[in-house]
C-alpha cells in the first residue's frame, strides 16, 4: 500500500489486492475506525488519518502473515460474549459452542452444579456456562498465568462469577469436593498436523501436546474420575478422526452413556461420557 492510499475506499482496495479477502479487509476497517459495516459503506470516501492508515497497514501485512484477525482488534465473540483474547490464549471457534450447548444440558436438571473448565485459554467455556447458569460455581484452570490473567479480566469486565486456578488440569483442584461436570477444549491437533504452520501465531501448547494428539485426551480421561460426583459427566472437544479413540479411552476407564456431538460442519467434534463409581 503507497501512500496515495488515503480514503476508506482506496484502503479497501488495496488490501483486496495484495490478497485480504473483502469481508476480513471491512471487519479491520470497522475495527480500526469502530463503525459499524454500514458506516463504512457511506463514508468510503472518508479519508484515513496518518496514524489510522499506518495501523490498518501493519494489520494488513500481520493478517497476510496469518495473523489472527482476534489478536488483531484484541476480542472474539463466543456464545454472545465479547471475549478478549491475545497471544497468550487460543481464538475461541464457533465450533466449540457444541460443547457449551452440551454441558448446558447436562447442567440443566441439576440445582446451583459443579463445574470446571480444564485448559480454559480466553475462559470461553466458563464464562459462556457462568452467563447461562448464574446459580452454577464454575471453577476455570489453565497452566498458563497469561491466559488466566486474560480469562479473569474477561469474568471481571463480564460481571460474571467463576473461580480462577493456575496449574496443569487437576492439579489445583487437589482437596477441592467432586464436580458435577468436568468440560475440556485440550490440545489435541497432532504434532506433524500440516494445519499447525497456518495456527503458528497462536500458542502451539494449547494446540498440540505432539505425537498423535491423544496425550491429554488420554490424561483426562483417566484422571477425571477422581474429580468427579457419582453420575458426573466427562464432556471433551477433539478433533475430527478422533471420536472413535476418545470414545475407546473413555469405555474404557469405565464411563458410561458415552457419546458424541457433531459441530457446524458436521464433523465429529466432542464425545463425553457418565462415570458410575461402581465403574472399574
Amino acid at each position: 500500500m503507497t501512500s496515495a492510499i488515503v480514503t476508506v475506499a482506496d484502503a479497501l482496495r488495496a488490501a483486496v489486492t495484495a490478497g485480504l479477502p473483502r469481508a476480513e479487509a471491512q471487519y479491520l476497517l470497522q475495527a480500526l475506525l469502530n463503525c459499524p459495516r454500514s458506516w463504512l459503506i457511506a463514508h468510503d470516501t472518508d479519508e484515513l488519518s496518518p496514524s489510522q492508515l499506518t495501523r490498518f497497514r501493519d494489520w494488513l501485512a500481520q493478517r497476510l502473515d496469518d495473523v489472527p484477525l482476534a489478536y488483531l482488534v484484541g476480542d472474539k465473540e463466543f456464545f454472545g460474549l465479547q471475549l478478549r483474547v491475545t497471544p497468550d490464549t487460543l481464538v475461541p471457534r464457533p465450533d466449540t459452542e457444541v460443547l457449551v450447548h452440551w454441558a448446558l444440558e447436562r447442567m440443566q436438571a441439576l440445582a446451583a452444579p459443579r463445574v470446571v473448565d480444564l485448559g480454559t485459554g480466553s475462559g470461553a467455556i466458563a464464562l459462556a456456562l457462568a452467563s447461562q447458569r448464574p446459580d452454577a460455581e464454575i471453577h476455570m484452570v489453565d497452566a498458563s498465568a497469561g491466559a488466566l490473567a486474560v480469562a479473569r479480566e474477561n469474568a471481571q469486565r463480564l460481571g460474571l462469577a467463576v473461580q480462577a486456578h493456575q496449574g496443569d488440569w487437576f492439579e489445583p483442584l487437589a482437596g477441592l469436593a467432586p464436580f458435577d461436570l468436568i468440560v475440556s477444549n485440550p490440545p489435541y491437533v497432532a504434532g506433524d498436523d500440516p494445519h499447525l504452520q497456518a495456527l503458528r501465531h497462536e500458542p502451539r501448547s494449547a494446540l498440540t501436546p505432539e505425537g498423535n494428539g491423544l496425550d491429554d485426551l488420554g490424561h483426562l480421561t483417566r484422571a477425571a474420575p477422581e474429580h468427579l460426583k457419582a453420575g458426573g459427566w466427562l464432556l471433551l472437544e477433539h478433533g475430527w478422526d478422533q471420536a472413535e479413540a476418545v470414545a475407546s479411552l473413555l469405555r474404557e476407564r469405565g464411563f458410561r452413556e458415552v457419546g458424541l456431538r457433531h459441530d457446524l460442519a458436521g464433523q465429529p467434534r466432542a464425545s463425553g461420557g457418565r462415570w458410575d463409581h461402581g465403574a472399574a
